[in-house]
């Protein structure tokens, strides 16, 4: 990639991050992609899906297609790192990357669009709503795969604590299924001096905590993964009265539907035990969720030999991790394979999801190359 135009893809960029958008919110995010698709001359499909673009590239005489995505939602996270293209939206942040990953599939949109060597049609998919709000499911029911045929599809999350610009391709599992978890404890409000005449929701609730994080432990096989994660309380508007309801608020994770079963099952167990021991209705919320990321081999192979034309660094020795994707509702859909793309070191404030992260612009170049390059790949294979 010349520097020109690595130096216009941080530019966009940083205007993504400094103009963040929640999920299902992505009105200016997408349109800024319709923008640059048209300067880039480059025909597109807006409103898929909710605020989803797809733009498609086409040449030749070949009847080969391939899908690249990239995701756009921020996450509502105050930021900050005090950078001079901070969040100017309060409350909102891109925390995640999807800024650089949107503006790399960009990137890989002005290369292709350059590059006469290749036959086939190119679907370039910007996706919103993945952090949890079913962003690729919705692109799916509004005929994704109808009105833009693909074999096969491909994307990358950046991946911080890899190497700075090194692919990782996994040969099956990549990320965890998951889903929320909501959990209401209804007990009987009172005075805080008086606790034997209410039915107190927020010592019910600690137990509960506390008991959640056995589930793991002591009801899955030790040989399979998952993840049980409390994240949110909520409950109480005064110091002094025992509140009439607590709601613990979370995720679970699984890499398959053995272990999801068996989780669910041990939840609502433990939950209505804990439940019944104080006095309390319990509620809970664990909709189906979404499932794992899983690379189809020949396409993980694919991905790899990518990275080799493309002279990219390339990893096949990483395990999978327990974070989750929405990409799997593709890959349950047509064959294809998700990446890691190195961010850099996972310094302090560097993580995923913390208020301190930031996309390495850096790797910007070797992303789109990337994205280019699996597409041309497929196309021929």
């Amino acid at each position: 990639m010349d520097a020109s135009l690595a130096e216009t893809l941080a530019g966009w960029r940083r205007h993504l991050h400094a103009h963040p958008e929640l999920s299902l919110q992505e009105k200016s995010t997408a349109a800024f992609v319709c923008a640059k698709l048209t300067e880039l001359g480059i025909p597109f499909v807006a409103g898929v899906g909710g605020h989803g673009v797809v733009a498609t590239i086409a040449r030749g005489q070949s009847n080969r297609s391939v899908g690249l995505r990239a995701d756009m939602d921020a996450l509502p996270i105050t930021e900050t790192t005090g950078l001079p293209y901070a969040s100017t939206n309060p409350g909102a942040m891109h925390a995640c990357g999807h800024d650089g990953h949107t503006t790399s599939l960009l990137g890989a949109a002005a290369l292709l669009a350059r590059d006469t060597s290749w036959t086939g049609t190119v679907q370039l998919v910007f996706q919103p709503a993945e952090e949890g709000y079913g962003g690729a499911r919705s692109m799916i029911d509004d005929g994704l795969f109808t009105r833009f045929p693909m074999e096969r599809i491909f994307g990358y999350h950046n991946w911080p604590g890899l190497d700075a610009g090194t692919v990782a391709v996994h040969d099956s599992a990549v990320m965890a299924g998951g889903t929320r978890l909501a959990i209401t404890l209804e007990g009987h409000s009172g005075h805080a001096a008086m606790p034997h005449l209410a039915r107190d929701p927020m010592l019910a609730a600690g137990h509960l905590l506390v008991a959640l994080q056995s589930v793991v432990s002591r009801n899955i096989d030790p040989l399979q993964s998952a993840v049980v994660s409390v994240c949110m309380v909520e409950g109480g508007v005064a110091a002094n009265q025992i509140p009439s309801q607590v709601t613990l608020r979370g995720t679970c994770r699984t890499f398959n539907q053995q272990t999801r079963d068996a989780l669910d099952a041990a939840i609502h167990r433990v939950t209505h035990g804990i439940a019944a021991t104080f006095g309390m209705k319990a509620t809970i919320d664990l909709p189906p969720g979404i499932g794992a990321t899983v690379n189809s081999r020949a396409e993980a192979d694919l991905a790899a030999e990518a990275c080799a034309e493309a002279a990219i660094p390339v990893r096949r020795d990483l395990q999978p991790a327990m974070t989750s994707e929405d990409f799997g509702w593709f890959l349950q859909e047509r064959p294809g394979a998700f990446v890691w793309i190195g961010n850099g070191p996972a310094e302090p404030g560097r993580e995923l999801h913390n208020d301190g992260y930031d996309f390495n612009d850096a790797i910007l170049p070797n992303a789109a190359t990337y994205l280019a390059s699996i597409a041309r790949r497929s196309l021929r294979g």
